[in-house]
């Protein structure tokens, strides 16, 4: 088994209900066991005009290659209505692969850690609540290290 960490969010719909029926679907997959989540964040929106984030993060056990999670994920997010148009865009679901155990991995469809994970005030926020010790690859920094680096403005419990 191989420790993960996702971030997931929406901001149309119900999206306190899309996100924890995401991760419910999730935990319903054999190769995929939650270790834990965080409380849910009401966030800011990055990106064009839109309604404000449901935001949290998860820490998840699974044994599939990062690929097939990564994949597993958009899978997931197409059943929950996610539509692909803008680039940060409104969504129903978005779920990221934020950390693979300490792999560091760039190909041209996954990059490991996220690459905007450490500047995310909505991803370090709810991840540091979970995961705290866990130490980012690239920078060799905890999480809570690096949030206390962001400006955690327009971050708030849902």
């Amino acid at each position: 088994m191989t420790n993960c960490a996702i971030a997931l969010g929406s901001n149309l719909g119900d999206s306190l209900a899309i996100v924890e029926a995401a991760l419910a679907t999730l935990s319903d997959l054999p190769e995929i066991a939650i270790v834990s989540k965080s409380s849910w964040y009401r966030t800011k929106a990055v990106g064009p005009p839109q309604p404000d984030y449901i935001n949290g993060c998860a820490v998840l056990q699974v044994q599939l290659s990062p690929q097939a999670l990564l994949d597993i994920l958009l899978i997931t997010e197409a059943k929950f209505g996610r539509v692909r148009q803008e680039r940060w865009g409104a969504r129903t679901l978005d779920i990221d692969l934020l950390l693979y155990d300490d792999l560091i991995l760039d190909t041209p469809s996954l990059t490991l850690p996220h690459p905007r994970m450490r500047e995310r005030a909505f991803v370090l926020v709810p991840l540091a609540e979970i995961a705290p010790n866990w130490i980012d690859p690239v920078s060799g920094k905890a999480i809570a290290t690096l949030l206390q680096a962001v400006d955690c403005t327009g971050v708030s419990y849902q």
